[in-house]
């Protein structure tokens, strides 16, 4: 199974989808992209996985995730309860440029797109009076798709900016932060993805995770796989691929360095698991178009 899927926004550069029902087509993947994904819970339950974080996720969740961020998704009780959700994937340098003569608003989306320290989980104040927002919109989106791209794209950046407003407006209501999901296994999960994140570039140990967390082996790998959902070997692949992808659009190191930078450093075997979870050589990623992006 690809760890990643692409979409290409080469063509247009904002993609939007309103009221999604994933019940029955939901999969639950590691994945990351190069545009912003802003994704809105109407209804369903479960967490989120995203830097080395455990958050909770329920109707009215709002989750942010950065270009190239690794995050991972992951819904309870289905296909029992329901899964729907909009989800907006764009190059944020679009919106960046519209909201020029709005410069608070801009600094909203600046932190959002490249502030570390700015949250990325958020709680609607209303969720029906965002929902109503989102439908407003519906039909006029549709009505601009028969006038071109142009006109489609000037609807699409005027909600965009009209769904940055009140996402600003509700963080700026609330006080509390999103809380991380509760719980001793979650909390140990989140050290053994800290403890990833400080070795991934390395060999990887079982043993070593085990220790810095105080468990046995076969303990670690449970729990992980109890909280986050996936095996160690699946995440650790994820983030080294992740990785990958980022140095080869952002970078000029030769794809055998990058290889070896994120700790595959034998380079046939680097190429042969990045085309089975981009579904592209390293060579061919490096030379795509910049509005490619990963999405689940």
């Amino acid at each position: 199974m690809k760890l990643m899927n692409y979409m290409n926004l080469n063509v247009h550069p904002v993609q939007l989808s309103f009221f999604k029902d994933r019940t029955h087509a939901f999969e639950e993947v590691f994945h990351a992209h190069q545009g912003m994904e802003l994704l809105v819970v109407h209804e369903g339950t479960g967490i989120v996985v995203i830097e080395q974080q455990i958050v909770e996720l329920k109707p009215g969740s709002i989750f942010c995730f950065r270009p190239f961020q690794l995050h991972r998704i992951r819904i309870h009780n289905l296909p029992q309860d329901n899964y729907i959700r909009s989800l907006f994937v764009l190059e944020p340098a679009i919106l960046e440029a519209a909201l020029s003569t709005f410069p608070t608003l801009r600094e909203f989306l600046m932190k959002l797109w490249k502030d570390p320290l700015m949250p990325q989980a958020f709680r609607s104040e209303s969720l029906p009076e965002l929902e109503v927002l989102l439908r407003s919109y519906m039909p006029r989106l549709d009505a601009a798709k028969e006038r071109g791209p142009e006109r489609l794209l000037e609807e699409q950046t005027l909600f965009l900016a009209a769904f940055i407003h009140q996402l600003r407006t509700d963080s700026e209501k609330r006080s509390d932060s999103v809380p991380h999901l509760s719980g001793r296994s979650s909390s140990t999960a989140e050290r053994m993805l800290a403890w990833i994140e400080a070795h991934y570039m390395e060999p990887f140990k079982l043993e070593e995770l085990a220790a810095s967390v105080h468990l046995t082996p076969n303990h670690v790998s449970a729990t992980f796989h109890q909280s986050i959902g996936s095996t160690i070997t699946e995440y650790l692949t994820a983030r080294r691929i992740r990785q990958a992808c980022w140095l080869l659009r952002t970078t000029d190191m030769s794809v055998q360095d990058i290889g070896e930078a994120v700790g595959l450093g034998n380079f046939s075997y680097f190429c042969q698991l990045f085309k089975k979870h981009v579904g592209f050589t390293p060579y061919k990623f490096k030379g795509m178009s910049a509005y490619t992006i990963f999405i689940e």
